[in-house]
């Protein structure tokens, strides 16, 4: 029975938002219950309305973001509409796509302290509370590491860490794993299941990782791509009468892997010159501590690389090294035969793209379409509609709309549509898979299958092994920012299905 005033109770009834910049609703009459101290799953394909809702909990929506809103959202049975700042922000902690939104100092341990301080937390539970909060997210060591020098994952757990600080009674959490290590994952999940044992908190859980999140839910709510219900209630029950409607809908389901290996072996045609070579090359952000150490590798056209290892062991930097925006320290990074970081930009940009972790870093127009046309040459212009169509962003559905109005995962596609249109020799992401249902997850693989089939060097930042499985032939491995494995993953035919599938790891 649904207890509305107790701690931690969350009632959504009828709740419908439009944001003023567009002219479609985000959410749709939007109904629910959640009980103190359970975990409410919220899936639904990108541009559904699941980060909307995740606002409105945490009381961001309607207040501070305008836009038009109907129905009723109760915290403790309290309408998130009359709830003073202050007041929601003890009540609620929240975790948004981008952590780096929500970092505010510029050290670690002084991040985490900022919420408690305006919590009014006495001095001296804040510093017990501090270091506790770090070692749940396991960035005990980083409390005095500057946070614009932190990885993209421990920008993530800084996050996590400030929003269990305050043992609020209501978690919010959105995508809180996409930038996470497999290891720090697992870890997570560990503690978000030891919170809803305890029922230390009522947790809202916006996550793709369909495996670990379908288990740990109580309840489950289910949006359509119009921001309106498909389904609610316990996930078993869900799963039994909507799999077929949200597995169209293109929502990730338990037990279901990625699309297979690629289905061309690499080519490694002989008397090609490599691409990209990297020679005895290290870098750091702070003095005598170093990102990258000794690293050594060489490309070439039509490979398809995966940089794997933990939070903060070099992935972003490496990859950014090999295209320029970073200068080594020691050693030389060679692109097409040229240092990188001494091109023009204009020339830079035909040889090699990068998108970064946070799609927003790269946009500069107010429109989609003026943003994936920006700086391009009239041929590249004509095919400009086929790629944003194969990355499921056609013109006519999203031409007019921000760039910064979209979805995270539609962020990440059109960051990447930006840089796909110019067609580069080499082609570096950070975390490619970020936010992507299953529909942009497949139409994300299919576009560089054909791109590395036609030549392009793909190099891929990702925690996410199924993308690895799906795309790579190549895993290089960085711990402590050392290359510590180099290996061929091994691609056969199956004879029983004629699909290729990952038999093993060959080193080289």
């Amino acid at each position: 029975m649904f207890q509305a005033g107790r701690p931690g109770a969350i009632r959504a009834t009828g709740v419908s938002f439009r944001y003023a910049t567009r002219p479609e609703a985000a959410l749709r009459d939007v109904s629910f219950e959640v009980d103190p101290g359970e975990c409410l799953l919220v899936v639904g394909p990108s541009g559904s309305g699941k980060s909307t809702l995740a606002l409105a909990v945490a009381g961001v929506i309607p207040r501070e973001i305008p836009g038009d809103w109907s129905g009723r959202l109760e915290i403790d049975g309290l309408d998130v509409v009359d709830h003073p700042r202050a007041e929601r922000a003890a009540r609620v902690g929240v975790v948004f796509q981008d952590p780096g939104s929500q970092i505010v100092m510029d050290r670690v341990e002084d991040d985490v302290a900022f919420g408690l301080e305006n919590r009014a937390w006495p001095v001296e539970a804040m510093r017990e509370r501090i270091p506790e909060a770090l070692d749940e997210v396991g960035i005990g060591a980083l409390r005095r590491r500057r946070t614009g020098h932190l990885s993209g994952g421990e920008q993530q757990r800084l996050a996590l860490a400030g929003a269990l600080a305050p043992r609020p009674g209501v978690l919010v959490l959105d995508e809180p794993t996409s930038n996470l290590d497999p290891p720090a994952t697992a870890q997570f999940f560990a503690g978000l299941r030891s919170i809803r044992e305890t029922r230390a908190a009522t947790i809202v859980l916006i996550e793709h990782d369909a495996d670990q999140a379908w288990a740990l839910a109580d309840r489950v709510l289910a949006l359509g791509a119009d921001g309106d219900v498909v389904d609610t209630g316990e996930p078993a029950t869900v799963l039994e009468r909507s799999a077929t409607r949200l597995r169209a809908e293109g929502v990730w389901l338990p037990g279901e892997g990625g699309m297979g290996g690629m289905t061309t072996p690499p080519k490694r045609a002989l008397g090609v010159a490599p691409l990209v070579n990297v020679h005895g090359v290290s870098f750091g952000y702070e003095r005598d501590v170093l990102a990258i150490r000794d690293a050594n590798l060489v490309l070439g056209p039509g490979e398809r690389v995966a940089l794997v290892g933990r939070n903060g062991s070099g992935k972003s930097t490496l990859g950014r090294l090999l295209v320029g925006l970073l200068r080594p320290q020691k050693g030389r990074v060679s692109l097409a035969g040229d240092d990188p970081s001494s091109l023009a930009a204009s020339v830079l940009a035909r040889r090699a793209g990068y998108v970064f972790q946070d799609p927003e870093q790269q946009f500069l127009a107010d429109r989609v379409e003026d943003e994936v046309i920006l700086g391009l040459r009239p041929v590249e212009r004509e095919a400009a509609p086929a790629v944003l169509d194969a990355l499921g962003l056609p013109l006519e559905s999203f031409g007019q709309r921000s760039p910064y109005a979209l979805s995270g995962g539609e962020q990440r596609r059109l960051s990447l549509a930006c840089i796909l249109v110019r067609r580069p020799a080499a082609l570096v992401l950070d975390e490619p898979t970020f936010g992507q249902d299953r529909h942009g997850y497949e139409g994300l693989v299919s576009i560089l299958r054909d791109r590395v089939d036609a030549g392009t060097c793909l190099v891929a930042a990702t925690h996410d092994e199924r993308f690895v499985a799906d795309v790579a032939s190549r895993r290089i491995s960085l711990q402590g920012g050392r290359v510590v494995a180099d290996e061929t993953i091994a691609v056969a035919q199956s004879p029983a299905e004629g699909e290729r599938v990952i038999l093993g790891v060959v080193a080289r």
